[in-house]
């Protein structure tokens, strides 16, 4: 149950989101990528975490995917706890793409930076990390065994690395989060291991 606070809180992270990811959609796709979003809070709520994880997952990705949006911002509008659980789960800061003059890293750097940082961000940060990779994983292996091997193109890894990388976030923190959560990951993973491997 929700009291009036929590409502209001969780109702202006929903706000945030949507207007900041309102022109994005799930690559490859028409599916409006806010989806994705509300369900990955969903998931955190469902597995015991509170309204900052719950507001935090709804804005996950918008260091990453949204350059206007600033540490900063995140934090004079929800607070440095639920900026500091949405910096632990980007892999980038997009408004500091460009700072460096430099090139964007790799996949591979991103995620080997990424999975350092997991290995010892704050439990509050695994949960919504962990809960974004079971929904993200969950999609991929929906579209593969409904779509076949073309639905894979739209990523910049193929499929070997997407199964190292997941199974990387099981090894790196699934003994971080529930044995149930923890064994959804597991059976997403076995179900995209064996349908990859037909391939």
């Amino acid at each position: 149950m929700l009291n009036p606070p929590d409502q209001e809180r969780l109702t202006e992270a929903c706000r945030f989101a949507i207007e900041h990811h309102a022109a994005q959609v799930r690559k490859g796709t028409e599916i409006p990528y806010v989806s994705h979003l509300l369900q990955v809070s969903g998931l955190v709520l469902e597995h015991g975490g509170d309204i900052d994880q719950a507001a935090a997952a709804l804005l996950h990705d918008t260091l990453e995917d949204c350059p206007e949006v600033t540490v900063s911002e995140l934090e004079r509008r929800f607070g440095p706890a639920v900026a500091r659980m949405v910096v632990d789960c980007s892999d980038t800061i997009a408004s500091e793409d460009g700072a460096s003059g430099g090139p964007k890293p790799t996949w591979q750097e991103r995620k080997d930076s990424y999975l350092t940082h997991l290995a010892t961000a704050d439990p509050r940060s695994v949960l919504i990390a962990f809960c974004d990779k079971v929904h993200n994983l969950g999609t991929i292996t929906d579209d593969l065994l409904e779509h076949g091997p073309r639905s894979l193109d739209r990523f910049t890894a193929g499929p070997e690395r997407q199964c190292w990388y997941f199974g990387r976030v099981l090894e790196v923190a699934g003994a971080r989060v529930s044995a149930k959560l923890r064994r959804r990951l597991e059976a997403l993973l076995s179900t995209f291991r064996d349908a990859i491997s037909d391939l």
